[in-house]
Formats: structure tokens, C-alpha cells, sequence
């Protein structure tokens, strides 16, 4: 399991030391959310901010894109520094094409679902997928609380995979925490996003074990 603290919840003022404390505590990835105020309520940051995250840490940088047009910025962001770079299908009329190009420029590609967006969308896609993000909340602000019925969605997409024998892992954002953690990996996520979680006390190294232990 990778614990990928999200920096939408960090003191953007001590943003490099607040990073390093997270990996202390065992995070394995940085995750990045970018939003754009059209396709998301929000907005929040761009590449100059990846590539300032690139020079802080080694961890893998995982860049999810909430913007509409996603096609036409995943290059500033893949040559910021971001190794990963996940799309929403709900975003992407040509979400194959995208998922091809990130693979040519060396980005493990993902594919991501809202809520409410079925799991069948991801029919044709799931066999070039790098991984699944599954949105564990309604996209555009951090602090939300966890959408139960998301459960049911990762166990029944961990059954598509092992059915289909495509090795994808499955990647959770969205109110995880201590309580819902363990719950979690149990239905098949391997990769969990947490912002408020980890950075939220200002403890994100304790915060970051906790999460960890929280899994084990």
C-alpha cells in the first residue's frame, strides 16, 4: 500500500519541510491536485508549483488533473516533473489518445472516476490504464467526508481487474483517514490519497505513520 499525502491540505508556506516530514513518516507518493474553476469549484495550482516540488523531494510526483482541456497541459507538467499525471474520463473526449501520449513521454497515466460516473466508462480504457484513481468525494475542495458507497465501487473495479488479469492499481481520494483506511485497502486499494489526514495537525510525519499503521 502508498501513501500519497495531498499537498491541497499543506502549509503552502513550508511546503518543501512538510513534504520531507510526510516522507519520514512513509509516504511514497506526492500527490498534486490542479484545478481549474470550470470542470471543479476551485482553483488551486499549476506546474511552476510541480516543478518547485520536484527540486524538494525524490518521491514520485503524482499530478491529478480536475481541468477541462486536460489534453493540452499534461506536457508542462510532465516536463515540471510530474511521473504520474491522472485525467477524469468525464473530462476527456479523447482519453485514449492523452492516455497513449503521457506513456510515450515516459508519465504513468491514470484514469479517473467521479462518484457518480459508472464503472463501464472504463471498459475500453482499463488495459492501457497505469492506474485507477477513484473519487472517494465530489471533486473541488479538500476536508470532505467520505462517500460510503464508494466501498462497493473499488471491491466490485478490484474484481473487474483480477477478472480481466490487468494489474492496475487501484488509487483512492477522498476523506481517507485513520477510521476508513483499513476499510479500504480490504476492497482493493493499494495507493490512498490523504490531505486534511496527514497534513491537517500539523504533525505529517506522525499523521503519515498513523495512516500507515492504520492499513497494516
Amino acid at each position: 500500500m502508498i501513501l500519497a499525502p495531498s499537498i491541497l491540505a499543506a502549509d503552502f508556506g513550508r511546503l518543501a519541510e512538510q513534504i520531507a516530514e510526510a516522507e519520514r513518516g512513509g509516504a511514497g507518493v506526492v500527490h498534486v491536485d490542479v484545478m481549474d474553476g470550470h470542470f471543479v469549484p476551485n482553483l488551486t495550482v499549476g506546474p511552476p508549483v510541480v516543478a518547485s516540488i520536484r527540486k524538494a523531494t525524490s518521491l514520485p510526483i503524482d499530478v491529478h488533473l480536475m481541468i477541462e482541456n486536460a489534453d493540452r497541459y499534461v506536457d508542462a507538467f510532465a516536463d515540471a516533473g510530474a511521473n504520474w499525471i491522472s485525467v477524469h474520463v468525464e473530462a476527456m473526449p479523447h482519453l485514449q489518445r492523452t492516455v497513449s501520449h503521457l506513456r510515450d513521454r515516459g508519465v504513468r497515466p491514470g484514469v479517473v472516476l467521479n462518484p457518480s460516473t459508472p464503472l463501464g466508462t472504463l471498459d475500453e480504457i482499463l488495459p492501457e490504464a497505469g492506474y485507477v484513481l477513484i473519487m472517494s468525494v465530489n471533486p473541488g475542495f479538500g476536508g470532505q467526508r467520505f462517500l460510503p458507497a464508494s466501498l462497493d465501487k473499488i471491491r466490485r473495479l478490484a474484481a473487474i481487474l483480477r477478472e480481466r488479469r490487468i494489474s492496475a492499481p487501484i488509487e483512492v481520494d477522498g476523506g481517507v483517514d485513520v477510521a476508513n483506511a483499513r476499510s479500504l485497502v480490504e476492497a482493493g486499494a493499494e495507493i490512498l490519497v490523504a490531505g486534511s489526514a496527514v497534513f491537517g495537525r500539523g504533525d505529517a510525519e506522525g499523521d503519515a505513520r498513523r495512516l500507515l499503521e492504520a492499513c497494516r
